[in-house]
């Protein structure tokens, strides 16, 4: 039933997807502008409650609910499309745009999806998507697409097993706040988390996202994590083990960055350190925290974005991605490194920016529930995010040594698209109202008191001096880091080749010995029945008289015994 029309947004780009393929350039650009801004309309159209309801095997199924917390994450997933689409429009991979739309528009329907059955059917979805815009990097980009479907899928079966556990055992579809109390419900977690790129499977993030295509990265970087940042504060708000996830995802994220040669690799760690933030908020609980995870996810969207522009565009001007080979661009793309730079103080939460609006929230909600640990290690987090993308990325790529790359600026749309997302950096930080007036609850908080701004200047001055005295140390040489993929791709692949090794020496053995006993036999058939076996002679015809007698004689006397 619908309680009145509504267009489900996620239609739209869903539909715009899979046209893109296969419309002329023209029209593409069009289509790569328009739907999404249909799109942002559409879902302010929709108001709170069930909006499209049926049942399907006597299961309820609502595909379109709205709230307040749906529509922030279909906002920032619109604008993200509209940003990527003309970012891309010179992307001449008709291809790669349709799935990375099909992919946004899934992560739209998963916001609005009220039951657990649709949750799952677009989670899927933005599998497949994510995937196929990953394989068309070239180059890796196969192998480690394989890798990035066959962890996802991993976390959708988790998933689906979960729905089938909580369906089962509560007799409702509903998506509604569950506490991880069951198995059911921890394996509907556990494939929450892997999208997440919680530990320990968080190699597949920085494995994957930087073997994309310069565009793919850009639309990469949005969905999967911040959709799993949408599901956790929807099903396990207040989950005290999220606490402990993600302050290990903060500082994972910060010591691999550190320690990472490509950009592009950089800026994916960091993104499991962000989101790593958003965790520890949905853990503690409280409306503050709630608030501050989800306001985080809404500007992390967009930072991040704009640094993986930023690095994109250096990407396609040079054909560059490691440190060791860039340095001194700022000469020749300054407007690209501008932008860069406000991405890098955006994540940095550095004053005057989105991300000191959002990420204070979540240290704010730990402080309001005397959680000093925790509040102490963000704030050491945030000191170390400064380090790692706030002066590293910009200062590696953009300045350092002169690399001798004299590159242009990229075209009109990619630089259009970076100011627009540097713009929207500035304004949130600068007037913070409009994102918190659209959060899931009402918001009492003031961001820029005296104390807060002192201290996180002084906090984000101290990471910088520390990162000039440590310069040495810091700077980048041609180096592999070991993650916990290396268990499937290190250890699974000598222990797969040892297999193949002594399965395939098992193989040959069996056939020899199988050979050879076939061969005995053949022998001892032939010997008896061969032309001079003993079976294939003439035996005289008093002979076989004799021994025909002696058997009659035989059976008559054990006859009759």
């Amino acid at each position: 039933m619908m309680a009145e029309f509504s267009i489900p947004p996620a239609l739209v780009l869903i539909v715009t997807g899979l046209l893109i393929p296969v419309l002329q350039k023209r029209a593409r650009s069009i289509f790569l502008l328009a739907p999404p801004l249909l799109t942002l309309w559409l879902i302010w159209q929709v108001p709170d409650g069930v909006i499209l309801s049926f049942e399907f095997m006597g299961y309820g199924i609502a595909p379109l609910k709205g709230d307040a917390l749906s529509r922030l994450f279909a906002t920032i997933f619109a604008i993200m499309a509209f940003g990527g689409g003309l970012f891309s429009l010179n992307r001449d991979q008709p291809a790669e745009l349709g799935a990375a739309f099909v992919y946004a528009g899934s992560a739209i329907g998963v916001a609005f999806a009220g039951d657990l059955i649709t949750v799952f059917i677009f989670w899927e979805i933005m599998a497949v998507g994510s995937t196929i815009v990953v394989w068309f990097g070239g180059g890796e980009a196969q192998r480690a697409g394989l890798r990035y479907a066959a962890i996802h899928l991993l976390g959708g079966v988790l998933l689906m097993a979960g729905v089938a556990g909580e369906i089962s055992a509560t007799g409702t579809t509903e998506f509604r706040a569950i506490q991880p109390d069951s198995i059911a419900r921890w394996l509907i977690l556990a494939g929450f988390l892997i999208n997440a790129g919680a530990p320990p499977l968080s190699a597949w993030l920085p494995d994957a996202y930087p073997e994309a295509s310069w565009s793919g990265t850009v639309f990469l970087s949005a969905f999967t994590t911040k959709t799993a940042v949408y599901v956790l504060i929807r099903g396990f708000p207040g989950a005290e083990i999220l606490i402990f996830i993600g302050l290990y995802m903060v500082f994972y994220g910060i010591i691999y960055a550190i320690l990472e040669n490509d950009m592009r690799r950089i800026l994916a760690y960091s993104i499991i350190n962000q989101v790593g933030f958003m965790v520890t908020g949905i853990g503690i609980g409280t409306t503050m925290a709630l608030n501050g995870a989800a306001a985080h996810a809404f500007t992390h969207i967009i930072y991040k974005a704009l640094l993986l522009m930023s690095a994109g565009s250096v990407l396609h001007m040079t054909g560059k991605r490691k440190c060791t080979d860039l340095g001194g661009l700022f000469r020749t793309m300054p407007l690209t490194c501008i932008c860069g730079t406000i991405g890098a103080l955006s994540i940095s939460s550095f004053p005057l920016t989105s991300g000191f609006i959002s990420k204070s929230m979540i240290a704010q909600g730990a402080a309001d529930e005397h959680m000093m640990i925790v509040w102490m290690l963000l704030a050491a987090a945030s000191a170390g995010v400064f380090l790692h993308a706030g002066i590293k990325f910009p200062w590696f790529v953009f300045f350092q040594k002169d690399s001798g790359l004299r590159p242009d600026e990229p075209p009109w749309n990619m630089k259009a698209s970076m100011v627009l997302f540097s713009v929207f950096c500035i304004g949130l930080g600068i007037y913070p109202d409009p994102l918190y007036a659209i959060l899931p609850a009402p918001v009492d908080y003031q961001p820029y008191t005296g104390a807060h701004v002192v201290f996180q200047l002084q906090l984000l001055l101290f990471s910088g001096l520390a990162f000039f005295l440590m310069l040495g140390w810091l700077k980048r040489t041609l180096t592999i880091t070991l993650d916990f993929d290396w268990f499937y791709r290190g250890l699974g692949q000598a222990l797969q080749a040892e297999f193949q090794i002594k399965s395939g020496a098992a193989w040959t053995a069996f056939v020899d010995r199988t050979y050879r006993a076939v061969i005995r036999f053949l022998e001892t058939v032939y010997r008896h029945h061969g032309p001079q076996g003993v079976l294939a002679r003439t035996w005289p015809t008093g002979s076989m008289a004799i021994w025909a007698t002696l058997l009659l004689g035989a059976y008559l006397i054990f006859y009759y015994r």
